[in-house]
């Protein structure tokens, strides 16, 4: 299995039709093939060879795809570096997995330059905007122009295509290897998991820096299908290329899905084309859920599970769990069933698999598991003990196969001997109308070891008092769950791809403590 693949079977098959569109940029499969050809063939002349990382520092365009395959036609290894880090982590990264090619957009030029005078690694840097080439920078479109054609390297396989760094949320980033085979299955198996049109047109939103991001950019060239690159994030932007281009399937986080239909604009554009909406990579609030399914009534939902280390997927919801008449079945609250390339169990502590309906962790294998981290030999034998992925996500399975996430296990808070998930509580919170967003951790307590504190941001205009949702969870959830304390705040920190950053939230109530649980 090979990520190429596609681009062959596409000049093959139907060359003429539209590839790529980025805002004025249109291109064929035909276009794109001889792209990434000669792609490939500016980084041969630049000395890149089999192996070597490539990094990419840059928002969503049609030169980051471009740089995706003409890497991996050159039979080098991509490195997407997350364009929300300081340049402090951007180096970090690059050095880590001695990436010496970083190719840079405008949005990043004096980031960039930072980064150079940090990293040991980075040699090269190639300016891939539409300006005059900074200083010190080579000029990515002069070179592509100029370089000769390359013939596929067809890596496949077991050979490496993507040192993917995870987003840092608990120390140091980890490379995640992923390989030809893992991401190429991986992609067949989130769309065998839930099955959806080939003739769709799809919308990049979400960053493809992001194994969630480069994962939809996969599957719709496996199917062969229009892409639309917006840089980034944005309401209006995402509204009007569905209007304008008739956008058919796109991929969105909670946050972006909730701003989306909460815009003040949603009611002006023309988005009946919108017929499948890709959510996962966070958690989902009922509430949330159903309001976007009333927005978009037209549009069937699929939800996806998984990790950067599962290239990504492992278990998906399919559409017609999300219809009315199926709702009554409950499975709308869980993440899916595996999809047909992974197998899924939930272990308890001693790695033993758990009955059915018991809470443990969920681990799975299968041809899409990661290789390993990069470098870190000790942290890779310890999350695939036994050939399984440990996920660090608590979770069961039902009857039927379904597998529900309860929790991180580190955001298992234990008060009193007993256990509290958060995402519980923060469902319960949600409920409430004048809550915009909520996350619960477990804070130091004298007496029961751990309380339940909750970070409350509230809706625009809206007035709430501590006494009153601890209230409304009583009514909801066991009075041990409800939260002890909450604080009020204007935003909570999350990452780059949507999470939470709940460690941020942990950090001050734990400073000076050897243990982060009691």
């Amino acid at each position: 299995m090979y990520l190429t693949q596609p681009l062959h079977k596409a000049y093959r098959e139907r060359p003429g039709l539209l590839a790529l569109v980025c805002g004025e940029r249109r291109q064929t499969f035909g276009d794109l093939y001889g792209k990434v050809r000669r792609v490939a063939g500016m980084l041969q002349e630049m000395g890149v060879g089999p192996n070597d990382r490539v990094g990419m520092l840059s928002v969503n365009s049609d030169h980051y795809i471009e740089y995706l395959y003409g890497t991996w036609w050159a039979g080098a290894v991509v490195n997407p570096v997350n364009i929300r880090w300081s340049a402090r982590e951007v180096a970090y990264s690059l050095d880590d997995c001695d990436t010496q090619v970083l190719l840079v957009d405008d949005t990043f030029v004096e980031l960039a330059r930072e980064v150079q005078g940090l990293s040991s690694s980075l040699k090269t840097l190639v300016y891939v905007g539409h300006g005059t080439s900074p200083e010190g920078m080579l000029d990515y479109h002069a070179l592509v122009a100029a370089a000769r054609p390359a013939a596929d390297a067809m890596r496949q396989g077991s050979d490496l295509a993507a040192v993917m760094y995870t987003g840092g949320t608990t120390g140091l980033p980890k490379g995640v290897m992923l390989t030809h085979g893992n991401l190429y299955t991986g992609q067949l198996g989130a769309i065998a998991g839930a099955t959806r049109p080939d003739n769709a047109i799809g919308l990049h939103a979400a960053p493809m820096f992001h194994v969630g991001g480069i994962g939809l950019v996969l599957q719709l060239m496996l199917r062969l299908c229009p892409q639309i690159v917006l840089p980034g994030f944005d309401e209006v932007a995402i509204l009007q290329a569905i209007h304008t281009e008739r956008a058919s399937e796109t991929f969105l986080v909670p946050t972006m899905l909730k701003r989306v239909i909460e815009h003040p604009r949603f009611d002006e554009f023309d988005i009946s084309s919108l017929s499948l909406v890709l959510y996962g990579a966070a958690p989902v609030d009922e509430a949330l859920l159903e309001r976007a399914m009333q927005a978009l009534p037209q549009a069937s939902f699929i939800q996806l599970y998984g990790m950067t280390e599962l290239s990504p997927v492992i278990t998906a919801l399919p559409a017609w769990c999300h219809e009315p008449e199926h709702r009554t079945f409950g499975k709308l609250r869980s993440a899916g069933r595996p999809t047909p390339v992974a197998e899924v169990r939930i272990v308890d502590a001693d790695d033993l698999e758990l009955p059915v309906g018991e809470v443990g962790e969920i681990a799975a294998r299968g041809p899409m598991v990661m290789a390993g981290y990069w470098n870190k030999p000790e942290q890779t034998a310890e999350a695939l003990r036994n050939g399984w992925m440990h996920t660090g996500d608590g979770g069961y399975m039902d009857a039927d196969g379904f597998i529900y996430v309860v929790d991180r296990i580190k955001d298992m808070i234990v008060t009193g001997g007993e256990n509290v998930y958060s995402a519980e509580v923060e469902n319960a919170i949600l409920r409430m109308p004048q809550v915009s967003m909520c996350a619960v951790v477990g804070v130091p307590h004298e007496k029961w070891g751990e309380s339940v504190h909750a970070v409350v941001v509230l809706r625009e205009g809206a007035t709430l008092t501590s006494d009153q949702v601890i209230e409304h969870c009583r009514t909801l959830i066991a009075g041990y769950k409800c939260p002890r304390s909450i604080d009020f705040r204007d935003a909570l920190p999350v990452s780059a791809a949507g999470k939470i950053l709940k460690y941020q939230l942990r950090e001050p109530f734990w400073k000076g403590r050897s243990r982060r649980i009691n």
